[in-house]
């Protein structure tokens, strides 16, 4: 049974065929035990990747195979969008739900090597000589989630200092409870400083700067959803 729908398909190839540039690699990292959705990940990458030529995937063992270093992997089932070189960036889990349009407006952004930031974001953002992981904790469900992971992604995709990471809250119940991931978005910062709720660029940046002077906490609490994690 396909994941995506013949009319999906066919409205994904109309806006790839008007925004993709580059040739764009989607690579799957998966593993052979606890893993449930591994098989419906390397599905998504095979049937987005049969709409338009200039996209293909590879698939990866994470327990074997030494690849995962190259794409900066760290847990799986794992997902990444690759142009001209690797960038630090994942989904860690099914982008299913409200994350599977995040995933294709990865894919474009890869794609023409650019991101959707405003020019004062990206001038503060590449000052920063500092690494800088976050963390997007999400639910398929949550309709506030793919803005907090595309910042997150394109942070990442503009400074090669950041890693962004969205984690599907269900599948890494363990990772979730230790972040005390009670509702969705739910973002760590380099593994201390956490934030809740969608919040435009700038903001998520000053944040940032927060998370890096050393700051702690909580940041304010914006839109989010009740995760049930």
């Amino acid at each position: 049974m396909s994941l995506i729908s013949d009319e999906d398909k066919a409205a994904l190839k109309e806006i790839f065929s008007k925004k993709l540039q580059n040739k764009v690699k989607i690579v799957v990292f998966t593993k052979k035990e606890g893993c449930e959705y591994c098989e419906e990940l390397k599905q998504l990458a095979q049937e987005v990747s049969s709409v338009d030529e200039r996209i293909s995937y590879e698939v990866h063992d994470f327990d074997e195979d030494a690849e995962r270093a190259k794409y900066y992997v760290e847990m799986a089932p794992a997902i990444t969008v690759v142009g001209s070189e690797p960038k630090r960036f994942h989904y860690y889990g099914l982008p299913a739900g409200y994350e599977f349009s995040a995933f294709i407006d990865d894919i474009i952004d890869v794609s023409r090597g650019t991101t959707r930031l405003a020019p004062a974001t990206l001038n503060k953002l590449r000052s920063i000589d500092r690494d800088v992981k976050i963390q997007v904790f999400v639910t398929p469900s949550c309709p506030y989630c793919p803005r907090a992971v595309r910042i997150a992604h394109q942070f990442a995709m503009a400074n090669d200092r950041f890693t962004g990471d969205m984690v599907e809250s269900l599948e890494f119940e363990e990772l979730a409870e230790e972040y005390g991931v009670m509702s969705v978005p739910h973002i760590v910062i380099n593994g201390e400083y956490t934030f809740i709720g969608a919040v435009p660029e700038t903001q998520f940046l000053n944040y940032v700067l927060e998370a890096l002077e050393g700051k702690g906490g909580e940041g304010p609490v914006q839109a989010g959803e009740v995760s049930g994690v």
